[in-house]
Formats: C-alpha cells, sequence, structure tokens
C-alpha cells in the first residue's frame, strides 16, 4: 500500500459519476443500464424511473415498466435486504449470496416476536400457499395467522419474505402504482430460464459493486450489500485489482480498466432521485455528499430526499410539488449558487418535469414551474 497510488477525493467523485453515467447520459436499454449500475433501490415506485432518466438519453417510463412486464427486471428485496431493481439475471445469481443479510434483518426486527416459533414450519407453509397462487404480505400474515394463532401477523409474513426469495409482481413498483404487491417466489415468476443461472460467488460480487461504485474500501463494499468477509475476497483477487490510497490513507480497491477520469472533468447540473444507490452504497459518502449537509439530505424518518449535484457534489435537495393542475420543481439550495449554476439545475427540472408529465404524454394542460429562494 505504500507505494499505492493517491486518489483525490475529486478523482473519486469523477470516477463513480462516471460510472452511474452522471457525467454524460448513455445510450443504453433500461435492462443494460440497470444491470451496469447493480440494481436501482426501489422501495418506491417513481424513484428507479428518475433515476433512468437522469443516466440515460431518450428515456421513457414505457422502456422500464415494459420491461417488469417482460420479466427481463424484477423487483425483490436484495442488498441491504431492501427493495430493488434488478435484472434477472442478478436476481436469481446474487440472492443466496444475500441469505445472511435477510436472517440478520429478519432477527433485528422481528425476533422477539419470532421466539419459540417452528420456523422451519411456518416457512414450509408459507412456501405451500405461495405455490397455490401469489399474495400480497397481508394475505400471508392473515393465512398463517390463522394457523398459529396469537402471533403477530406481521412478523409471520416477514418470516416468508427474508426465506423465500420473492419478487414483487407488475404493476407494482411500476410508475404511480401504490397497491400492495402480489408476491411471488422468484423460480415460479421466471419460469423454466431460473434454472439456467448458477449462483454468484461473493468474488462475483465485489468486481461488479467497484464496476459500478468503484474505486471502494472494503467498508464500501459492505455498506452497499450489507455482507461481510471482504476482506479474505480482496486478498483472493489482489493480483487481478489495482489498488490505490485515498487523501484520508485508506486503501481503495478497483477494476484496472475502469474509467477514473481526470478530477477536472466537467459534471453537469444533475437531479438524483430519492433513495439514489449514488448516496446508498459506500460507508464514506464523502466522495459526493458533505458531512455537513448529510441531515438535510438523510431525514429522522428514513427518507432519502431526491439531490441536486453541482460540480458532481449535492448543493441542495428537490423535490415535485403538485396542485390546481400545476407541477413545480422545488429547489432548497444548501449553498449561493451562481447565475450559472441556477440556470442550468433550472433547466434540468424543467426536462424532469416533461419526463414526469401526470399523464405520462406531456400533457400541455397541466403546467410546469421550478421554484427557488
Amino acid at each position: 500500500m505504500a507505494d499505492a497510488p493517491l486518489l483525490s477525493l475529486r478523482a473519486l467523485n469523477r470516477a463513480t459519476l462516471a460510472r452511474q453515467m452522471l457525467l454524460a447520459r448513455r445510450k443504453l436499454t433500461a435492462v443494460q443500464a440497470v444491470e451496469r449500475l447493480a440494481g436501482l433501490q426501489a422501495q418506491a415506485p417513481n424513484p428507479p424511473y428518475i433515476g433512468l432518466w437522469s443516466r440515460l438519453e431518450g428515456f421513457e417510463r414505457e422502456q422500464l415498466t415494459e420491461a417488469m412486464r417482460k420479466r427481463r427486471i424484477v423487483r425483490m428485496s436484495a442488498m441491504r435486504s431492501t427493495l430493488h431493481l434488478m435484472t434477472a439475471t442478478d436476481a436469481l445469481a446474487w440472492r443466496p449470496l444475500l441469505e445472511p443479510v435477510h436472517q440478520r434483518g429478519l432477527l433485528g426486527n422481528h425476533k422477539r416476536a419470532l421466539d419459540g416459533l417452528d420456523r422451519a414450519a411456518v416457512v414450509a407453509a408459507g412456501r405451500a400457499l405461495l405455490d397455490q397462487r401469489p399474495h400480497t404480505s397481508a394475505e400471508l400474515g392473515q393465512a398463517l395467522g390463522a394457523r398459529w394463532k396469537g402471533r403477530e401477523t406481521a412478523s409471520l409474513a416477514a418470516l416468508i419474505r427474508n426465506n423465500v426469495p420473492l419478487v414483487h409482481l407488475p404493476p407494482a413498483g411500476s410508475w404511480n402504482s401504490h397497491q400492495s404487491a402480489l408476491l411471488q417466489p422468484i423460480g415460479h415468476w421466471l419460469g423454466e430460464s431460473a434454472a439456467d443461472i448458477a449462483p454468484a460467488t461473493q468474488d462475483d460480487l465485489l468486481l461488479r459493486y467497484l464496476a459500478a461504485f468503484g474505486p471502494a474500501t472494503l467498508a464500501d463494499a459492505g455498506a452497499w450489500s450489507g455482507l461481510t468477509g471482504w476482506k479474505a475476497v480482496a486478498e483472493r483477487l489482489r493480483p487481478q485489482l489495482r489498488v490505490f490510497v485515498g487523501e484520508q490513507g485508506e486503501e481503495l480497491f478497483d477494476l484496472p480498466r475502469a474509467p477514473r477520469p481526470d478530477p477536472d472533468t466537467p459534471a453537469p447540473p444533475r437531479l438524483v432521485a430519492e433513495w439514489d444507490n449514488l448516496l446508498l452504497s459506500h460507508a464514506d459518502r464523502s466522495r459526493v455528499l458533505s458531512e455537513a449537509h448529510r441531515a438535510r439530505v438523510f431525514t429522522i424518518n428514513g427518507i432519502v430526499r431526491g439531490t441536486v449535484l453541482l460540480d458532481g457534489f449535492v448543493a441542495g435537495v428537490w423535490k415535485i410539488e403538485r396542485a390546481k393542475n400545476t407541477a413545480t420543481v422545488v429547489l432548497e439550495p444548501f449553498t449561493r449558487w451562481s447565475k450559472a449554476d441556477r440556470l442550468g439545475v433550472q433547466e434540468e427540472a424543467m426536462r424532469l418535469l416533461a419526463f414526469a408529465a401526470a399523464d405520462g404524454d406531456g400533457d400541455e394542460s397541466e403546467r410546469h414551474a421550478v421554484r427557488m429562494p
């Protein structure tokens, strides 16, 4: 490590933005983009659409919706035991690796409610119910609660969700869709193709992580995935990785041929979606977000707000407000923006409103506006 080249904070920023397609929009399909991004955080339906809009040229909402309908992209619990959109191939390959993350999450939230329960019997009963037909989480809990009387139905349902890889069936997860998701085991949803995908190794996962989010520390890989044991993985792979050192002396791993643009590469204004993985995939977020601004992005009620990138770093937050047939992007700068930055963000905000128009067709009757201090 003594001979490892130094990577400045700006160099880390530009490398990450390049991998995340936020330096320049790319010409890719929704499936190709979701694969390159190693999934999109998706506990709310609309942010993944905005996440792809901010990264792809000419992206239209129907492209992602259709990919979910055609079972090429699935919505399911994955990294950090949180909902993601992933390619069907990655979902099948990665979910077995993430089993410990789901078990840890289950016990962290429901251990007391599940104490003394024959969990294997409940899981078997849940699988039998899902073999009959898809169920919502509430339906699973109610059906199991009728057999295991006195148990919390929400905890019974959580036991199934964390032990059986379940897909949220469309239209759940599609634009503006807020109904309770029907759940189905991924093998049932994908059919015969599911049997052709071999489980990934943790070595595979690190390489994919670095391709999407590197250069990164092993703590970063853990923050993204929820998995432990990365030191042994890095030692196995060290001969085929490049190693750098960060400004705080941290060891950073990367793929040899991954893009690492000049730190002075221009970074255009970008509106980044709520819960975007750009902000959720590193233990140290300083490559994009100053600690001084963290509390204004990560709220006390668990929301990760939509952010404004200026010169590659978070410089404010944004949201869309709708009232009386008017859609407004409300901007909240963290610092004083230059005139050029204000104009650039306002133009990007108007493009976002056109993309997110209420009817999906750019309805001219919906007025669009941008408001900021």
